[in-house]
């Protein structure tokens, strides 16, 4: 066989050759999709983030996760319906729920609403300790959604009450509006101790 027949030979079998390793590099192995637990940890982790950023009022938290306790309620009662399994229907709808609540976590840790995490009374210095508390009960999973959301609602009461009085007074607490809210503070101080210490977890 004379040179110019082999080089044509070889110049045809190169696509070839290339074939296999062009198909094996262009189709990426596929990430498997996050399981319905998986999400609902990343969710409350972003929640836990953004109640100790700030981002997430004692208001928004408490709404976001009142959400998630009516999701997780709905998931039992699926897997309840179930033999203790969900369905490829119950999948998808509790997915297309997670996905709701997944963008009103990003909306509400990205408006102009936030939480002073640098205040300088010692009532703001109390509210701050107590969400960073909350926060560490979220992400450890000690504190469940619908118990975050009872904390929380206590939080943006007394929250409401403290902006209310300083409004009515110049700005600043009288020392009897001091002592009330201290009492409150202790209350809730008392509960998120306990709901973080009964054993029942996330």
């Amino acid at each position: 066989m004379n040179s110019f027949f082999r080089r044509a030979l070889f110049a045809g079998a190169l696509p070839a050759l290339a074939v296999p390793s062009f198909s094996q590099s262009a189709a990426p192995p596929s990430t498997p999709a996050p399981t319905i637990q998986e999400r609902k940890e990343n969710q409350q982790d972003r929640i836990a983030n953004g109640v100790q950023s700030g981002q997430l009022t004692a208001g928004e938290t408490k709404n976001l996760e009142t959400k998630e306790a009516g999701l997780n309620k709905e998931e039992r009662n699926m897997r309840k319906a179930d033999d203790g399994h969900l369905t490829a229907a119950d999948r998808a709808r509790l997915n297309r729920q997670q996905n709701r609540l997944s963008r009103d976590i990003y909306r509400d840790k990205h408006n102009a609403a936030v939480q002073n995490t640098s205040p300088k009374s010692e009532v703001g210095k109390r509210q701050e300790n107590q969400q960073d508390r909350i926060a560490q009960g979220i992400k450890s999973g000690q504190l469940t959604p619908s118990e975050t959301a009872h904390l929380e609602r206590r939080e943006a009461a007394i929250n409401k009450e403290v902006k209310n009085e300083r409004a009515a007074n110049g700005g600043t607490l009288t020392p009897a509006e001091r002592r009330q809210v201290n009492r409150q503070q202790n209350r809730t101080s008392n509960a998120i101790y306990r709901k973080k210490h009964h054993g029942r977890t996330q």
